[in-house]
């Protein structure tokens, strides 16, 4: 009997196995049933995340946005959607090296998602990386051309690199997809008016202002434009409009005082440019101006003032220091005069390259 198996074993050996088999596969499914909805939940949680983290970002909401979104994408890392509106909410909340991070694993793992490379750029830009922002929006306008946010901020850096036929070529591209975008038409003008355009810069200024008569510093640029073309008194005008909109800026009130002395009203010159300078103490230029619409007026005292802090901050300027020279002289320091002057000729003869004023302008 050692050999054979019992009638009684024969009839319960299936009946165990089967009870294995029925018990294991038993076990399976009520393992997986609870872990496949507990998965499910996951999901449905995290899309919910996701929903939640975009009506954020609609509302500026920037910083729980990036709340939501980081739970998001905890829960679904590997899902486009999660990883783009987690860059974009970096960027938006100015957490840029968060942005660039995240951005540059994304686009190694979507290379073809245009947004991604969007994103990336921006971020670039926004911490001075211009050469990369560039790169990264050339290749998301290559991988998607019809959307004019992306050629409008790829003109944007274009024009910080002063590459300004690219820029325009890019803002064309964004007035055909958005033909009433106003600020497309004024960065366009800019764009002409920096090639030597002004004719052309004239028309996107006159655009821009049509199509939103508020648009920043509309007024100030078509001013500028007409200034470049000799057009004075049409300048006057819009600078002028310009001063009362934005008082509180200090190149409006330089360019409009610097055209007020070129066009022989010294004393509004004076005012604008003392305006100018209170605004920012930093602009060589609008000192120098100022000291030599002083000096024209007959005050020379606010001259020597003005001109020795543009020397101070531009001690290379030849021009400063010849009307220095003259302030000085009028107001009967000779001895001082004659300092200035030696100076004036010493640095002429240092910048033979530029000419014999050093600067090009008229003393």
């Amino acid at each position: 009997m050692s050999g054979h198996v019992r009638r009684s074993e024969i009839f319960r050996l299936p009946v165990f196995h089967f009870g294995k088999v029925t018990a294991l596969l038993l076990s399976t499914i009520f393992l997986a049933g609870p872990t496949a909805a507990f998965a499910q939940g996951m999901q449905e949680g995290g899309r919910t995340l996701l929903r939640q983290g975009q009506t954020a970002l609609d509302q500026r909401n920037y910083s729980r946005a990036v709340e939501l979104l980081e739970q998001a994408y905890r829960i679904l890392p590997n899902q486009l959607e999660s990883v783009r509106l987690l860059v974009l909410a970096y960027l938006q909340a100015g957490a840029f090296a968060k942005a660039m991070d995240l951005g540059r694993r994304a686009a190694s793992t979507w290379p073809q998602d245009p947004e991604i490379h969007h994103w990336l750029g921006l971020a670039y830009f926004k911490t001075g990386q211009n050469s990369e922002a560039r790169d990264e929006l050339q290749t998301s306008v290559k991988l998607d051309g019809a959307k004019a946010a992306t050629h409008f901020d790829l003109a944007l850096v274009l024009l910080t690199l002063k590459e300004y036929d690219p820029a325009a070529q890019q803002l064309q591209h964004t007035i055909d997809l958005q033909p009433s975008n106003a600020m497309a038409h004024l960065l366009l003008g800019r764009a002409y008016q920096n090639s030597n355009r002004s004719e052309n810069a004239i028309h996107e200024f006159q655009t821009a202002l049509r199509l939103d008569p508020d648009v920043p510093l509309g007024h100030y640029h078509l001013g500028f434009a007409y200034d470049a073309l000799g057009h004075t008194e049409r300048a006057l005008a819009e600078y002028r409009t310009e001063v009362s909109r934005t008082p509180r800026n200090a190149d409006v009130h330089y360019q409009y005082g610097r055209c007020l002395l070129e066009s022989g009203d010294w004393k509004s010159a004076v005012k604008e440019l003392e305006r100018a300078t209170a605004l920012d103490g930093r602009n060589a230029e609008a000192f120098y101006q100022l000291g030599k619409a002083a000096l024209l007026s007959g005050d020379s005292a606010t001259a020597i003032t003005a001109l020795q802090r543009s020397v101070a901050l531009n001690p290379r300027d030849p021009s400063t220091h010849y009307q220095l020279a003259r302030a000085l002289e009028q107001s009967g320091d000779d001895a001082s005069a004659e300092r200035e002057r030696q100076r004036f000729v010493e640095l002429k003869k240092s910048q033979p390259i530029i000419g014999g004023m050093a600067t090009g302008r008229v003393q």
